[in-house]
């Protein structure tokens, strides 16, 4: 059983699978990662990722990403798409379009799509583009996770520059960002292009040459992501616990159990922000878990005092299924249970902290790594 090929629609649900849930709530959604995949099938195309290993030295990477928010787009939104007579113009092809756009503006041969993060969309729409492109799709992102920022990548973190910047949207709207003022602006501007699309753009941008992009991927992570949707699966197949499954896979921990009894959220500046209330059940019954969202989730409190915090994962996922639930579908009512992860050890640094921890998204909060706070409570 292959591990960094998708060959056909099992492998694919199990690739979207292990996606979302390292997802941690955001980084696209099912639906539309799914049809990526499949239509490629469909059309023969081959989809496989390559190790960093093999990747040539002499060769220029780029991203490729969707940009917006996750949140759920009402009537008024389809009301106003069809009054300016907008129709889509790419379908599938919007980002391998962006791809295009970067190499005709910069002059550079791209040969590699490297995903800027792992995500049930943001992950199947960069390896079938590259496959439609004809060049490889590393196995590895830049996040380790599904992220809101620009700033929780290990671009940002290891001082990488990601513009220029091509923006393509459905409607066939292109634009090249040349220059920016700093990461943050890029992170805004791309956000307000896809305000202006009513939702999402599809971009590429850090355009690295190799070696370069070897030195701040995370590897192997797209066959992380397969060989855990595979265990969630064969976990509920067997009749045995598939959060317990997830859990082991990922050397991640079960942090609670409950239903969702609220959900408030808001669509803004290109973001879903939110908070989820999780009241608890079974060995956490009593207890009340929140959790707040920024696309993905980020802070957490255990009746009402700060727990597990970004850049550590917190994933929610469905308790029976073990399957991980974006913001845009997580709902009152649904039986979840929480499994937390420890993130990436380079952003607890100070720098790192400073763009992907808790006081980074406006609370007060000092981080503590999973590890610690889970002894502290004898759960790790």
């Amino acid at each position: 059983m292959a591990d960094n090929s998708l060959t056909s629609l099992q492998d694919c649900e199990d690739f979207i699978r292990g996606c979302m849930f390292l997802g941690t709530g955001g980084g696209g959604g099912s639906e539309w990662g799914m049809s990526m995949l499949k239509s490629a099938l469909d059309d023969g195309i081959e989809l496989r990722w390559t190790d960093v290993s093999d990747i040539p030295d002499d060769v220029w990477t780029c991203t490729a990403f969707g940009m917006g928010s996750i949140a759920p787009k009402d009537e008024s939104v389809q009301r106003a798409i069809d009054a300016l007579g907008l129709v889509d113009q790419f379908g599938h092809n919007a980002m391998g379009r962006a791809v295009t756009e970067l190499a005709a503006f910069t002059g550079k041969n791209i040969a590699v799509v490297v995903p800027a993060e792992l995500g049930a969309g943001n992950t199947p729409a960069p390896l079938v583009t590259a496959m439609r492109l004809g060049i490889h799709c590393v196995d590895g992102d830049y996040a380790g996770r599904a992220v809101p920022d620009e700033m929780q990548g290990t671009p940002y973190l290891y001082g990488k520059t990601s513009h220029p910047l091509a923006s393509v949207d459905r409607w066939g709207d292109v634009a090249i960002l040349k220059e920016v003022a700093n990461p943050f602006m890029l992170e805004r501007i791309g956000k307000m292009l896809s305000v202006a699309a009513y939702g999402v753009c599809y971009q590429a941008a850090t355009l690295l040459p190799a070696p370069e992009m070897k030195q701040i991927l995370v590897p192997g992570t797209l066959t992380r992501s397969l060989k855990l949707g595979r265990a969630i699966r064969l976990a509920r197949e067997a009749g045995k616990d598939p959060i317990a499954a997830a859990a082991a896979e990922t050397d991640g921990h079960l942090l609670f159990e409950g239903r969702v009894t609220a959900k408030e959220w808001e669509d803004r500046d290109g973001y879903m922000f939110g908070t989820t209330t999780i009241t608890g059940s079974g060995n956490f019954e009593g207890k009340t878990l929140k959790v707040w969202f920024k696309n993905e989730n980020h802070v957490t409190w255990l009746d009402d005092e700060p727990w597990i915090c970004s850049p550590d994962l917190v994933v929610v996922a469905d308790r029976a299924t073990g399957d991980g639930y974006t913001n845009t579908l997580i709902d009152v009512g649904h039986e979840v249970a929480v499994v937390g992860i420890k993130g990436l050890e380079a952003f607890r640094s100070e720098r790192g902290l400073g763009c992907a921890g808790p006081q980074y998204f406006g609370f007060d909060i000092d981080y503590r790594p999973i590890e610690e706070i889970l002894h502290q409570g004898g759960l790790a």
